[in-house]
């Protein structure tokens, strides 16, 4: 389906929704800050969350994106670590096409802050502001960009509303609404319905997130299908560690390898257990433990500690350290999706509770065999793709252990359902080409206009009235 090229007929479209609707929506945010202030601030001192880029939150442009060459700016939003991997190949494929502009990345999580940074450059990676007038305004004032491109499904009004009638392009990529969203989202239909029209392009994963975001009010002829970009992810170059920990495996004799990643509260116990069981037929097994929040770690390690089992910690853990019949507290970041290239078995957390399940795809690309909980909304239609081509099982907290020990002692069902996996992500791949092209049809006009000037129309737009839709500095 074509992109439609009169989506900015006039230089300055006009605001889409009531100025009242704005005006209570930001109420509201500001409302449920305030309230969230105590946690935040627990949390701040707890765990140092929320701490960093809180200035860049509030609409301090760092003064690194001040600094830009006189060319086009594409500005790419990805929340945290799994969407800063799924745009990696679409910010380097926009870099070819688009040598002379400069592509900035904004990140909400401070782990894909740390990821961005690696991927894309300090220099060229902040904070996303929140979503008032007065700190979104500094930052679309001193990039003036022509391209938005936010991944999956961030639909923030007041970002949306003043980044469309600056004049940038506004679209959402490798977009997808969850199990759990969906009925939410079709009960406010009727406001959402604005907000989606301030984005020119919508390109789901799948026809399923398609006909739902049409079914929440996004408009027909700009939303279109291209798959799944976490498809298109290489593995990562390898660092130190993975070869550091290859060697001391290999000098141990430690065997199975059991990598556990992405762990979150409710999952430790559960595995811990199941390693346990593993061990008393498997004395030199290991399992890689990988919380999937910093903030965790110190306290995974009190309950390794409580439950008897030896372990290092990676931040602790020497080469000369032997391995065989411990846990491996993976206390880092970014170095997860490599050391799955050692396992004898993967198990993918998030899904053995309710927490919707994360990213199967970084195991499966190395031909590991993979399991996962019951609980995988967040990934259905890929763990249903993978599970239909019976290459990834789905366990119960009662079926672990059992599953662990018979996949790390049948050699021919994990070299079978490793080779299905390889074939199955070989088969969905391309949606990063895909993506690719459906942008360029996008950016077009653009391009091939004589150019403009974007700040005026924020300008203007604040002067009308937009003011009510945030909080005045």
């Amino acid at each position: 389906m074509p992109v439609s090229t009169a989506l900015h007929e006039s230089s300055c479209p006009p605001l889409q929704w009531p100025k009242r609707m704005y005006f209570l929506y930001t109420l509201g945010l500001a409302l449920w800050l305030l309230l969230g202030t105590p946690v935040w601030l627990l949390q701040m001192r707890r765990h140092g969350k929320h701490r960093a880029g809180l200035r860049a939150r509030l609409g301090k442009v760092p003064e690194q994106l001040r600094h830009h060459r006189k060319a086009p700016i594409f500005w790419v939003h990805a929340v945290s670590v799994g969407e800063v991997l799924a745009v990696s190949g679409l910010v380097g494929a926009l870099r070819t096409r688009h040598p002379r502009a400069r592509i900035v990345v904004s990140t909400v999580t401070d782990t894909g802050q740390m990821l961005a940074r690696q991927r894309f450059g300090a220099e060229n990676v902040f904070y996303f502001p929140l979503d008032f007038s007065f700190a979104i305004r500094p930052y679309l004032e001193a990039l003036r960009p022509q391209l938005v491109v936010i991944a999956e499904t961030e639909f923030w009004p007041n970002f949306l509303r003043l980044a469309h009638a600056g004049g940038a392009r506004v679209a959402v990529v490798n977009a997808r609404i969850s199990d759990r969203s969906f009925p939410g989202y079709r009960r406010v239909r009727r406001w959402l319905s604005r907000v989606l029209a301030d984005i020119d392009l919508l390109l789901a994963q799948t026809e399923q997130d398609r006909q739902r975001l049409l079914a929440i009010g996004a408009p027909a002829e700009r939303v279109q299908v291209a798959g799944n970009l976490k498809f298109d992810v290489p593995p990562p170059e390898p660092p130190a560690i993975v070869q550091q920990l290859s060697s001391a495996l290999a000098l141990a004799e430690a065997s199975p390898v059991i990598v556990a990643g992405s762990t979150v509260e409710g999952e430790e116990p559960l595995l811990l257990r199941a390693f346990e069981t593993v061990l008393t037929r498997h004395p030199r097994a290991v399992m890689v433990l990988a919380p999937r929040h910093p903030e965790r770690f110190n306290h995974v390690a009190a309950m390794i500690t409580d439950l008897g089992i030896r372990f290092w910690r990676r931040s602790e853990w020497q080469p000369s350290r032997s391995i065989a019949g411990r846990v491996f507290l993976l206390d880092s970041i970014g170095e997860l999706a490599s050391l799955y290239a050692l396992a004898t078995v993967a198990f993918v957390g998030g899904s053995l509770v309710e927490r919707g399940g994360h990213n199967i795809l970084e195991a499966a690309q190395y031909g590991v065999p993979v399991l996962v909980g019951p609980h995988t909304e967040n990934f259905r239609d890929i763990v249903n793709l993978f599970r239909d081509a019976g290459a990834v099982r789905v366990v119960g907290p009662a079926e672990l252990p059992l599953a662990l020990q018979e996949l790390a002692e049948n050699d021919a069902e994990r070299k079978t359902m490793g080779q299905r996996a390889l074939e199955t992500l070989q088969a969905h791949r391309g949606a990063t080409d895909r993506t690719l092209q459906a942008l360029e049809r996008l950016l077009a006009p653009v391009i091939n206009a004589d150019g403009r000037d974007v700040a005026s129309c924020v300008s203007t737009n604040e002067t009308s009235g937009s003011d009510a839709a945030g909080l005045k500095p």
